[in-house]
């Protein structure tokens, strides 16, 4: 995302922007926390989880290279109506610190300009989650949140448990289990010890529903117009 921006925007908070690395099941921020950086990935994703009471977690987007996480900061005093967490490792990430984001929104141009589309684009993105979870089977759904984190991670095998799968589909883990062996049986996937394979790329998105190619396409339009 940060690429896409006018060299002069970078210039004014550069000496801001400092490059972490984040490890998987890190949290970034929580549900009522002020939210104190800005993430933009480089490699790896990270999910945006609802929270319910219980203690549950459902996933509602998915962030990589394309977006950024803690957009909810944009207006000062907001906090964090969401969870974000590391799912896929980020070797190279730049972290803003939430002050200068703030800076930099005020101040218009290229950023800002960048960042409220993103954010348009980010609500569309999760009312089309919203639509996939309420009307498509498990096995679509584990398609395409496969193919969002193929297109994130950039290789074709990655660590993945049967927790987080279920987590982020909102399924008990024995329909994971079952769901899973569909789909290696049917040869697009292997799947063992916590570790997942994309065998047939093209395949799988047969296999997805419609909602990966909309919700890509939203992502993407977003920072296209740059």
């Amino acid at each position: 995302m940060l690429a896409k921006l006018d060299a002069g925007d970078i210039r004014r908070f550069e000496a801001d922007l400092d490059v972490v690395t984040l490890r998987v099941k890190q949290f970034l921020h929580r549900p009522g926390e002020a939210i104190d950086y800005i993430y933009f990935p480089a490699t790896g994703f990270c999910s945006e989880l609802t929270v319910l009471e219980n203690g549950d977690m459902i996933e509602v987007a998915t962030i990589g290279r394309e977006g950024l996480v803690g957009i909810h900061a944009m207006r000062d005093g907001q906090v964090a109506p969401s969870m974000a967490m590391v799912q896929a490792e980020m070797e190279k990430c730049y972290r803003l610190p939430v002050a200068v984001f703030r800076r930099e929104i005020a101040a218009g141009g290229s950023f800002r300009d960048l960042m409220t589309r993103w954010a348009y684009a980010h609500v569309a993105f999760i009312m089309q989650s919203t639509a996939c979870n309420a009307v498509h089977r498990v096995e679509q759904r584990l398609a395409r949140w496969l193919l969002m984190a193929h297109d994130r991670v950039g290789r074709n095998e990655f660590p993945l448990t049967q927790e987080f799968v279920a987590m982020m589909l909102g399924v008990a883990r024995p329909t994971v289990t079952i769901v899973a062996g569909t789909l290696q049986k049917a040869g697009l996937i292997t799947y063992r010890r916590g570790r997942i394979a994309i065998v047939d790329r093209e395949k799988l998105e047969t296999a997805a529903c419609e909602c990966y190619r909309t919700g890509t396409n939203l992502l993407l339009s977003a920072t296209e117009q740059a």
